[in-house]
C-alpha cells in the first residue's frame, strides 16, 4: 500500500462528464478525465486490503461481489500510485483481456464491493475508483506505447473457430492465439465487434476503441471473417470439418416480445436493432444515409428501464426526440439500502445514468414510470399513434410471484415510435443448432455442468450464449474460461 491513510487523507473524485445538454448534441464521449497526478491521488486512497472483496467474485445470497475476471486490484492501484505506468499494465493485463472496454461500460461490481464502501453504508460513495484508474492504466499504456503486438513465438497445427467477435469471442480467441493456435473468427455483422460495436452506442463506447483492438489482434494473427452468418450464410459442417474445436460467442440475442395487442404497428421496433441501425449510420454516413428509423421530432416511449432502455432515451435526445418517457415494471428502487441487501452486495438503490440525466435535463424531469406497463398499442394508419399503459403490481401466488394489473389506472400517452428494451429470452437458437448443440430450459446453449463443453463433439460455448443476458466483465470472464477448456482439449493440459 503506497499511502497507507489514502483513504482517509483524500475524498473520492471520478471523472467527470460534459454537461447533459452539451453533450446530446454529438455522439463523443462524454466523459472527461482527471489529470495525471489527480488519478494516482485516488489510487492512493486503495488499502490494499487483507482480504480484496474488490477481487473475489463471490456469491452471497444468490448475489455475485467482486470483479469476475479476479482482477490484482491492490497491486495495480499501488503502481499506479507509484507512478509505475508499465507495472500497473502488466498487474492489469494478467487478469484482464480489455480493460478499455470494462473501464468504459462495467458498471464496476468491484468498486461495490470495496472495503472503503462498507465505511458509507456500502452505496459506493467512499470506493476506490477502481474503474477510472484501470481506464487510465490501459489508455496510458496505449499512448506510451506499451501495447504492441504480441506474436507467438511458436504456432502449433491446431486451428479454432470462434462464432461471434463480442467481448466473449474476442476474449476466447485472443487468449488461444496467443497460446499458438490459428484462430478464426466468424461474424455476421459487417464489421468486428458484436455487442462492443453495434449493441453499445457511441458516446458510451467509442468505436475507435474497438478497431484499436481488432486491428491489434489482427496483427497477432487472429483472423476475422465478416458477414459470416452461419446456420444460414456459411456453413456449420464445412466450419466442423475445417477446425479442430468451435467456440459458439453469439450472444443472447433473442429479444423478448412485446404481448401487447397492435405491437404489429409500423414505428414499434426492438431496442437492439434500433440501436444497431443509428451506430451503422454514424459510421457509414454521419447519419446522412437514412438508413435508421429516425426519432426527430417524434414522441418516444420505451420499454424497459435498464441499461438498453437508457441507452435508447440517450440516443433519441441526441437524434432530436420531442419526448422521450421509459416505463419500467418494477417500483422505483429505494435511494438508501435496504435491511436485506447489505454490502459487500450489488447496492439495490436508484440509479440514474447517464440518459434518464439529459432527459430530465432537456424535457424537465426525470423520464421513468414505475410499476407500469404498456397494455395497447394504438395506431392511424398501419402506424403507432400512442400507447395505453396500465399500472402493475406484483404478487405472490401459489408460491410464484404473479404481476397483475392495478384497476382504474390506465393512461393513454402519445407515441409515434415505441422501442421494446424488456430483455432477452436466451440466444439465437439456430447457429447453436446448426453445430447440433443442445439448448437449455433458459434458451441458452447447453453446457456440461461448470464447463464450456456442449453435447456436440468439439463444440463449446461462452457468454450470454451460455450463461444468458449478463454483463461485458463477465462475457470476457467466459470467453477467458472457454479458451482455456478448448487448450485442455487441443493439447490435453493448458497453462492458460
Amino acid at each position: 500500500m503506497g499511502k497507507n491513510t489514502g483513504f482517509l487523507d483524500y475524498a473520492v473524485k471520478a471523472n467527470g462528464t460534459r454537461s447533459p445538454l452539451n453533450r446530446t448534441g454529438d455522439f463523443r464521449d462524454f466523459h472527461v478525465p482527471l489529470p495525471m497526478e489527480e488519478r494516482r491521488t485516488q489510487a492512493s486512497r486503495c488499502m490494499n486490503c487483507g482480504v480484496p472483496m474488490c477481487q473475489s467474485a463471490l456469491t452471497l445470497g444468490g448475489m455475485v461481489t467482486g470483479c469476475p475476471l479476479h482482477n490484482l486490484i491492490p497491486e495495480w492501484n499501488d503502481a499506479l500510485y507509484k507512478g509505475l505506468f508499465a507495472e500497473a499494465a502488466g498487474r492489469l493485463l494478467k487478469t484482464s483481456s480489455f480493460p478499455e472496454f470494462t473501464g468504459r461500460v462495467c458498471p464496476a461490481l468491484c468498486e461495490k464491493a470495496c472495503n472503503c464502501a462498507s465505511a458509507v453504508y456500502g452505496e459506493g460513495d467512499g470506493a476506490v475508483t477502481i474503474r477510472d484508474n484501470e481506464l487510465f492504466i490501459i489508455e496510458k499504456a496505449f499512448e506510451s506505447g506499451l501495447i504492441k503486438p504480441r506474436i507467438p513465438a511458436v504456432r502449433t497445427d491446431k486451428k479454432v473457430a470462434v462464432i461471434g467477435s463480442g467481448p466473449a469471442g474476442l476474449a476466447a480467441a485472443d487468449l488461444l492465439n496467443r497460446r499458438g493456435h490459428n484462430v478464426t473468427v466468424y461474424e455476421r455483422d459487417d464489421r468486428p465487434g458484436g455487442l462492443l460495436m453495434y449493441g453499445i452506442p457511441n458516446m458510451k463506447l467509442e468505436k475507435s476503441v474497438v478497431e484499436r483492438r481488432i486491428k491489434l489482434m489482427e496483427a497477432e494473427g487472429v483472423k476475422f471473417i465478416t458477414g459470416a452468418d452461419v446456420g444460414r450464410t456459411a456453413d456449420a459442417a464445412e466450419i466442423l470439418e475445417m477446425f479442430d474445436a468451435v467456440a459458439l460467442c453469439c450472444g443472447a440475442k433473442a429479444a423478448r416480445p412485446l404481448s401487447a395487442s397492435g405491437a404489429s404497428a409500423g414505428g414499434v421496433l426492438y431496442a437492439v436493432d434500433f440501436l444497431k441501425s443509428v451506430t451503422k449510420s454514424l459510421l457509414d454516413s454521419n447519419l446522412t444515409d437514412g438508413s435508421f428509423f429516425s426519432p426527430e421530432g417524434r414522441n418516444v416511449v420505451i420499454i424497459g428501464g435498464g441499461d438498453t432502455g437508457n441507452d435508447c432515451a440517450g440516443t433519441c435526445i441526441r437524434l432530436g426526440c420531442a419526448s422521450v418517457v421509459q416505463i419500467e415494471m418494477m417500483p422505483r428502487p429505494p435511494e438508501h439500502r435496504p435491511g436485506w441487501n447489505p454490502w459487500p452486495r450489488w447496492p439495490c438503490i436508484l440509479k440514474t445514468d447517464y440518459g434518464q440525466e439529459e432527459a430530465a435535463a432537456k424535457f424537465g424531469g426525470d423520464p421513468r414510470v414505475y410499476e407500469a406497463t404498456v397494455k395497447e398499442v394504438i395506431s392511424s394508419q398501419g402506424k403507432i399513434s400512442a400507447v395505453k399503459t396500465v399500472g402493475v403490481e406484483f404478487k405472490n401466488e401459489g408460491g410464484r410471484r404473479v404481476m397483475t394489473e392495478k384497476a382504474g389506472t390506465e393512461k393513454e400517452l402519445p407515441a409515434d415510435l415505441l422501442l421494446v428494451a424488456a430483455g432477452f429470452t436466451g440466444c439465437e437458437k439456430y447457429t447453436a443448432e446448426a453445430f447440433k448443440a443442445g439448448i437449455s430450459s433458459r434458451g441458452t446453449v447447453a453446457t456440461d455442468e461448470g464447463s464450456c463443453r456442449t453435447s456436440a463433439d468439439k463444440v463449446f460455448a461462452a457468454g450470454d450464449m451460455r450463461r444468458g443476458q449478463s454483463l461485458v466483465v463477465w462475457a470476457v470472464a467466459e470467453g477467458r474460461q472457454c479458451a482455456a477448456e478448448i487448450d485442455k482439449f487441443l493439447m490435453g493440459y493448458t497453462n492458460l
